[in-house]
């Protein structure tokens, strides 16, 4: 008997699967207890449909991605800060400022884990940053950290 998987059922398969099972275990297991609906023509057709859909979705992720590097390709980004006699940050630029100023500036929203500066951000000076985009797309930025207005 083929069923579709509705779950994930140890021993038989992942949820969205295909798989060939026994008569009496899907009858009497898989079925009553909705773990899988048995493949016929329409659930075939929906699970390619919900495959096909799921691909596009991820080409279209990656081609959004593969636009915001390109726009964020070698471009420079101020941050200001507060700093103390000396030159010296109060703390450090985190990859939450960075991230809020991206969005500020050029309307694209990362996740601030996304961002990986070079080196922590503890003075004034300008600095490279890896934005990581999708998997396999980053874009390098440069961070240019100056005083704040008092």
């Amino acid at each position: 008997m083929k069923v579709i998987l509705l779950q994930d059922v140890k021993g038989s398969g992942k949820k969205g699967e295909l798989v060939n099972v026994s008569d009496g275990y899907g009858r009497n297991y898989l079925l009553p207890h909705k773990l899988a609906i048995e493949a016929d023509a329409k659930a075939i057709n929906e699970m390619k449909n919900a495959e096909l859909s799921k691909q596009y979705k991820i080409e279209q992720e990656k081609l959004k991605a593969a636009e915001d590097a390109e726009k964020l390709k070698d471009c420079t980004l101020t941050v200001t800060a507060k700093a103390g006699k000396g030159g010296k940050l109060f703390g450090s630029v985190t990859s939450k400022e960075i991230a809020a100023e991206l969005k500020k500036n050029f309307g694209i929203d990362i996740d601030k884990r996304k961002i990986v500066p070079e080196s922590d951000i503890k003075a004034f000076g300008v600095y490279n940053c890896e934005v990581k985009l999708y998997a396999g797309i980053s874009a390098k930025i440069k961070v240019m950290v100056s005083e704040a207005e008092k």
